[in-house]
């Protein structure tokens, strides 16, 4: 994502910022090609109604209220519905950080002030001495989003969230009497295989695997698989507790 110039809006101050993606992906891509010749496959844009191949500049977006049946909106009715904090982190309120539960968490962006900045500075000591983060609305890429302004070691951090209708437990049920031994034990096992949370240490072992297996292929090698470890099943939960605390 390139960098975006925006504006943090506290009270009557303007806070100049860019903001830049801090989340990368970092999957090794695979290209989709033909099995006889092994040449790269195209997506080619296709009405099976008309039977042509359609450009870009002829495509239009419709909703689809009925079977086959579209209201179409333009770009510029698209545009006008969009609302007047496009480009601005427009401040709501200050919430605390322990009251969001994670998994409204979505995308995360560094907020990096546009030039040397004593708002933007005083902004950050603000919210660590009140141990609070700011709640803000904003637009990214034509959609709207709330999301929460907190403070980190080099500056601050904007996290967008999800909306409380885009996360369904429904149909998850689970209500089952829990035994005071087994808890115990279950608790214990916890309190054993406690240790601090370092992301430095963890790996994605996946990606590891296909960059090494990508090497050996350039050298003609054979590619190796792991041997997966054989699970032991235990079918009393008891025995089960009790011998992960052994091992």
């Amino acid at each position: 994502m390139p960098n975006i110039h925006s504006t943090i809006s506290f009270g009557l101050v303007n806070i100049p910022v860019v903001m830049n993606s801090i989340i990368y992906d970092n999957d090794v891509s695979f290209h989709q090609l033909h099995k006889k010749c092994l040449r790269r496959i195209k997506y080619i844009k296709y009405c099976p109604h008309c039977k042509v191949d359609v450009k870009q500049m002829d495509i239009v977006k419709g909703f689809e209220y009925e079977k086959e049946k579209h209201i179409v909106f333009s770009k510029q009715e698209l545009d006008r519905l969009k609302p007047e904090n496009d480009g601005v982190l427009d401040i709501v309120s200050f919430v605390s950080l322990k009251e969001i539960d994670p998994i409204y968490f979505e995308k995360s962006y560094f907020l990096a002030p546009e030039k040397k900045s004593k708002a933007y500075s005083l902004f950050c000591k603000a919210l660590e001495k009140s141990n609070l983060v700011a709640l803000c609305k904003t637009v990214l890429h034509s959609k709207f989003y709330y999301a929460i302004i907190r403070p980190v070691s080099e500056g601050i951090v904007l996290t967008t969230l999800f909306f409380d209708e885009e996360i369904s437990f429904e149909g998850i049920k689970n209500k089952v009497k829990v035994d005071t031994k087994e808890l115990n034990l279950a608790v214990k096992l916890i309190l054993q295989m406690k240790e601090k949370f370092d992301p430095t240490l963890y790996k994605d072992e996946y990606q590891n695997n296909v960059s090494k297996a990508i090497g050996a292929k350039l050298k003609g090698e054979k590619v190796k698989g792991k041997r997966k470890k054989n699970t032991l099943k235990a079918n009393d939960l008891m025995k089960a507790l009790e011998k992960s605390l052994k091992s």
